[in-house]
């Protein structure tokens, strides 16, 4: 995709969205850090229901330790893996209280050293929570990235490093969440709407469904 296009495919997706952000529901960066280990392999839905019941009861590191990893197993039961969860969930806050003085940490490698914290959580706390403008790849992202042709890769590190080259600066910021609901609600996996994607005539995937351009 030529830079031309990549600039109006960004201002097309800012235009109908201006102010873009994660479905996950939470308020502080700590809520969205248990929010994204939560998220793995489980729908934004599926989370924020749990997270609805859990954050009330407890939603700091002191406090979901004192209700300890059969607690929080209770709260979040209906969220697949919950058990490897949990155990990663008390043990990041035992991490937090030792070592970051009960706060989330803004450094990539300090989040990362956090158990159920891989690169993509980081990426989407350090944008989501602390405005930096990483870009998280998940499967929508990477099917997304690659379809259009905005940023082509084989692994999901390619398609990142890819797109922090080729997305506008300008959008950059927001790009993670304008991909991702891209994604998730217009260009599917198994039937895209691409009849009425806004991006469809930028976009080089050649198995467009009927009624594209």
């Amino acid at each position: 995709m030529k830079p031309a296009a990549r600039i109006e495919l960004f201002r097309r997706l800012a235009e109908l969205n201006p102010h873009p952000t994660t479905e996950l529901e939470y308020r502080t960066p700590f809520e969205l850090l248990v929010a994204v280990i939560l998220s793995a392999q489980a729908t934004d839905v599926g989370v924020n229901k749990a997270t609805r019941r859990l954050f009330p009861v407890a939603n700091t590191p002191r406090a979901l330790l004192d209700l300890g990893e059969e607690g929080l197993k209770r709260h979040i039961a209906s969220i697949g893996l919950f058990n490897t969860k949990a155990k990663n969930i008390i043990a990041t806050c035992s991490l937090l209280i030792a070592h970051h003085g009960g706060e989330v940490p803004q450094d990539r490698a300090a989040l990362e050293a956090l158990p159920g914290v891989g690169r993509k959580t980081a990426n989407v706390v350090l944008n989501t929570a602390f405005g930096e403008p990483t870009i998280a790849v998940d499967t929508h992202i990477f099917r997304v990235a690659n379809r259009t042709g905005l940023a082509p890769g084989k692994t999901v590190l390619e398609i990142e490093k890819e797109l922090l080259r080729n997305v506008p600066e300008p959008y950059r910021q927001d790009a993670h969440h304008w991909l991702i609901l891209h994604g998730r609600y217009v260009c599917t996996a198994r039937k895209p709407k691409c009849p009425e994607c806004v991006i469809r005539d930028l976009c080089a995937w050649k198995h467009k469904t009927p009624g594209a351009d």
